[in-house]
C-alpha cells in the first residue's frame, strides 16, 4: 500500500514534466506542417476513404454503413499499434535524459500514451462526424463506447511498459513488434466481419485477440444500438488489468538496470 502511494505521489509531483513532453512531441510532430494538429482528424478519414473505395468495389462486403465499420475499426487497431510502438522506445529515445537526470522512467511510457490518448480523441471526433454526414442514427447506448475505449486505454499502457522495459536490452523486439502489428491488423475484424470467416482456425485466432473484443463491444453500442453483454464486459476488464499488473510489475523489476543497457 505503501508502495502505490510512493508511485501516486511520485507521479504527482512530475505530472507537469509529463505535459511539458507531451507538448514538445505534438510541436515536433506538427512542425512545419499546414494542417498541423488536424492531421489527426484527416489521417482516418482519408484512409477510410480508400479502404472503403477498394473494398466495396473489390471484394463486395454486404456491410451496413461500410465507411463507419472501417473507421471504427482503424480507430481501434491504430490506437493500439501506435501507443505500443511509440511507448516501446520510449526508454531507449530519451537515453539522455534518462542519464543525466533523475526522472521516473515510467513517465516516458506514460506520455507517450497520453499522445496516443490525444490522437484517439482527434480520431473518435472525426468518426462522429462521418456518422453524420452519412446520417447514422446515433442512440444513447452510444455514450458507452467510452467504455471499451477505456479498457483498451489501459490496455494498450500495460503493453507499452512491458515492451518498452524489453526493448532496452533486446533491441530485435521493436523489428519483430513490427511485423507482428501488421498481422494483428488483419487478425482484427477492421476490414472484413467476423461472418466472413471460414476457416475454423484462423476464426478462432481473431476471437482469441483482444483487440477484437473491445471493438466488437464499441460497434455494438455505437453502431448498432446494442449494449455489449456482461461477458465481453468482463473479459475486458480482466485483460486490461492483467496487462497493466504485467507491465508495471516487469517495467519495475527491471528499471534500475536500462542505465546499463541503453
Amino acid at each position: 500500500m505503501n508502495s502505490i502511494r510512493q508511485y501516486l505521489n511520485n507521479f504527482l509531483k512530475y505530472k507537469p514534466l509529463m505535459w511539458s513532453l507531451v507538448e514538445k512531441d505534438i510541436k515536433i510532430k506538427y512542425r512545419k506542417s499546414i494542417v498541423g494538429f488536424f492531421w489527426s482528424l484527416l489521417n482516418p478519414l482519408l484512409m477510410m476513404a480508400i479502404l472503403s473505395i477498394v473494398f466495396i468495389n473489390l471484394f463486395k462486403f454486404n456491410v451496413e454503413n461500410y465507411p463507419i465499420y472501417i473507421l471504427s475499426g482503424q480507430l481501434f487497431t491504430n490506437f493500439f499499434i501506435e501507443t505500443t510502438t511509440v511507448g516501446m522506445g520510449a526508454i531507449i529515445n530519451n537515453d539522455q535524459l534518462i542519464q543525466k537526470v533523475y526522472t521516473p522512467k515510467y513517465l516516458f511510457v506514460i506520455t507517450q500514451g497520453v499522445m496516443s490518448l490525444i490522437n484517439l480523441m482527434a480520431s473518435f471526433t472525426a468518426l462522429f462526424i462521418m456518422m453524420l454526414i452519412l446520417r447514422v442514427d446515433l442512440h444513447y447506448t452510444a455514450f458507452l463506447g467510452i467504455v471499451p475505449l477505456m479498457l483498451i486505454s489501459v490496455f494498450s499502457l500495460g503493453t507499452a511498459l512491458l515492451l518498452s522495459s524489453l526493448a532496452v536490452k533486446f533491441r530485435d523486439l521493436m523489428h519483430l513488434w513490427a511485423v507482428f502489428t501488421t498481422a494483428l491488423f488483419y487478425l482484427t475484424p477492421v476490414i472484413y466481419p467476423l461472418s466472413l470467416i471460414r476457416n475454423y482456425k484462423v476464426g478462432i485466432l481473431v476471437k482469441l485477440n483482444p483487440i477484437t473484443n473491445y471493438l466488437t463491444m464499441f460497434r455494438d453500442c455505437v453502431m448498432y444500438n446494442r449494449i455489449f453483454s456482461s461477458r465481453s464486459l468482463l473479459i475486458g476488464i480482466g485483460e486490461s488489468i492483467l496487462l497493466l499488473i504485467i507491465g508495471v510489475l516487469v517495467f519495475r523489476k527491471r528499471q534500475d538496470g536500462f542505465i546499463l543497457d541503453l
